[in-house]
């Protein structure tokens, strides 16, 4: 039997497992390797190769990174099993970062104060060495191996007929799953227990609320400790601890789970970026409009929405024979708004623009400070165009997107193509030749751009492909910014025309785009990013006002708010009863770029002392000064 290892085959006498190849290499390789890779298929060590192959062994790096986090996971789920012994499982994957496994305990709840006893449990099973087996079963064996845990059953009823199902065991603990896992319990020596959350089985709200445990398994104790140290700055820069301890937004269940209320600095902060999109569309020619935050039922039903979207829109309402929706996204209307009035060749592109109030039933679950919310805004655009004009729309909307993200200093982020799965057919808008029509021009533009681009098949949107905006957080996660998406079916829904060069009605290209997305989820990603320190120009409030003495400094510092402000520039003061350096504390606490500190020099010489956020430094100039560097600062948006 011929091996391929690296460069070079080896005869072996076959069968043979993976492990017993590393130890005829080098034992001491075998002890170190986690997994093996046989033709590119990740294989557990005790794997038998049993033809000519080409083999590959695994000590570290993210695929066996990968394999050591699902290992932990299992004995987590061990260590439960063994602790409550009335638990039942669901999934517990590897993840990008680490792993988790959802569980069931009926009314009984963990909390983080919990993990201590679960991890000196694990702990336990990681001394033992245990050894981790794979086996394939019967349908019928599985059946009974998990006949007392029923998502487990579930799982296994809906495998399809001749499915291989193999189940993993270590000690006394055993598990339905596809593997591959380390070779013994011991392999796992640094992880740690994150945090702890609710889900629900298969991700259906109405089925049993579970609870999840996070976890991270590492191949050493620097690289565990390095990533705690990571998961505090994320901590730090969470935007929902931000966002309440700077007067973003808030939340209150009287209100409504998901529903934000933007507190006076967030909705300043809300009202700057919606200004700012809106001055960048007026430039390139975008009319705005405003539309209701609900439509007939109708209007879904025609532009297929209802079909394709019901479950996650919040209920209809029936009032006077008609029934209501809260819309979910905006393209309905602007369809209706552009099919009431007659149209020529002569005035495509037409660009219609909103930032429109959209609602959506997520859930509970899912939510997610104002990342992820039930009630949010939308910088939307739809831009009606003829086919011919798809390459320069797109382009042009491209550009807005770079443009926009090099005001921010956006760097880390990545164009995806969503293209549709061909073997799903029911999932999309059935016309194969306008799908490979569109997907191609989507693709060519691209190319011509010269803009790096990845492709993702089954992420297009259910009427056209897209191509979306993948950010990276300063936290770590990819969040979708931006989006365009080509559609041909609303027009064909709708009936949309113009009238072509010929005199003869036409149809037009609808192509959706959103640049700030949903803003709600752009200034979380702005809070996370910066901590909560705005640049000048998207702070709240620029410069406090700290007078020294209230009697002696309050007049000179009303004549310097009310300049300020006639100069548009944001500034509060602060008379209160308080400790010059509480006030002056205080202030830095609440990233105010700028605070001045009036006092008789100040007040005797027409001058102001500020400190800049962040620094210990104080500048004297002169009111005049002052004013006009705030207001450089503000126009050049540093």
């Amino acid at each position: 039997m011929k091996i391929k290892l690296l460069d070079n085959y080896k005869e072996f006498e076959g069968p043979k497992s993976l492990y017993d190849i590393a130890v005829s290499i080098s034992p001491s390789l075998a002890k170190k390797c986690v997994v093996g890779k046989v033709n590119g298929e990740l294989k557990d060590m005790s794997y038998v190769v049993s033809e000519d192959s080409e083999v590959t062994f695994l000590t570290d790096g993210d695929e066996a990174l990968h394999v050591l986090n699902h290992s932990c996971a299992h004995l987590m789920a061990e260590a439960i099993k063994e602790l409550y012994p009335e638990a039942c499982f669901g999934v517990g994957p590897a993840i990008e970062e680490g792993y988790y496994y959802d569980f069931y305990l009926g009314d009984k709840k963990l909390s983080e104060e919990d993990f201590k006893a679960i991890e000196k449990k694990m702990i336990e099973h990681i001394n033992k060495a245990e050894v981790i087996e794979r086996k394939e079963v019967s349908k019928a064996e599985a059946l009974e191996i998990f006949k007392n845990d029923k998502f487990k059953t579930e799982i296994i009823n809906e495998l399809p007929e001749g499915e291989t199902i193999s189940i993993y065991s270590q000690g006394n603990y055993c598990d339905l799953c596809r593997g591959p896992h380390v070779p013994k319990t011991n392999y796992i020596k640094h992880f740690k227990l994150l945090s702890i959350a609710g889900s629900y089985f298969k991700g259906d709200a109405k089925r049993e609320q579970m609870q999840r445990i996070y976890g991270a398994a590492f191949f050493t104790e620097e690289a565990l400790k390095e990533y705690l140290v990571i998961l505090e700055e994320r901590k730090a820069r969470d935007h929902r601890r931000l966002g309440k301890q700077l007067g973003i937004f808030m939340f209150d269940d009287l209100v409504g789970r998901g529903l934000p209320m933007w507190l006076p600095n967030g909705f300043t902060v809300r009202r700057l970026l919606s200004d700012y999109i809106m001055d960048k569309e007026i430039a390139q020619g975008y009319k705005h409009v405003l539309t209701p935050s609900l439509g007939n039922v109708n209007l879904y039903i025609t532009s297929g929405h209802w079909a394709h979207y019901k479950d996650d829109m919040f209920p209809k309402m029936d009032v006077d024979d008609e029934s209501y929706v809260l819309r979910p996204m905006n393209c309905p209307h602007h369809m209706v708004m552009y099919r009431s009035q007659l149209h020529s060749y002569k005035e495509l592109p037409l660009k219609i623009a909103e930032v429109a109030a959209d609602f959506r039933f997520e859930a509970s679950g899912a939510l997610t400070g104002i990342e992820r919310t039930r009630a949010f805004y939308q910088n939307d655009s739809h831009i009606f165009c003829m086919p011919t004009q798809i390459g320069s729309v797109f382009k042009e909307v491209t550009k807005l997107i770079l443009d926009v993200y090099n005001d921010f200093g956006f760097k880390d982020y990545k164009f995806r193509l969503s293209l549709r799965d061909i073997n799903d057919q029911e999932k999309y808008f059935g016309n194969d030749e306008l799908w490979e029509r569109s997907e191609n021009e989507l693709r060519q533009v691209l190319n011509e751009l010269g803009v790096e681009y990845y492709e993702a098949i089954g992420e297009a949107a259910f009427y056209g492909p897209k191509l979306d905006v993948q950010v990276r957080s300063a936290i770590g996660h990819d969040v979708t910014l931006s989006t365009i998406q080509l559609d041909y079916q609303l027009p064909e829904r709708f009936e949309l025309t113009y009238i072509d060069e010929k005199g003869e009605k036409a149809r037009p290209v609808v192509i959706h785009r959103a640049i700030l997305g949903s803003l709600d989820r752009f200034i979380a990603f702005l809070i996370e990013e910066t901590k909560g320190n705005f640049p000048l120009w998207l702070a709240p409030v620029q410069v406090k006002v700290i007078p020294v003495n209230l009697q002696f400094h309050k007049e000179f510092s009303d004549k310097l708010v009310s300049l300020l402000r006639q100069n548009k520039i944001r500034v509060e003061e602060d008379y209160r009863d308080e400790k010059l350096g509480y006030k002056i504390r205080e202030a830095q606490t609440q990233k105010i770029p700028y605070q001045l500190v009036i006092g008789d020099n100040e007040v005797a010489n027409n001058t102001v002392t500020y400190r800049r956020y962040g620094e210990q430094a104080q500048t004297t100039v002169t009111v005049e000064q002052f004013v006009d560097l705030i207001k450089k600062q503000i126009e050049e948006r540093k």
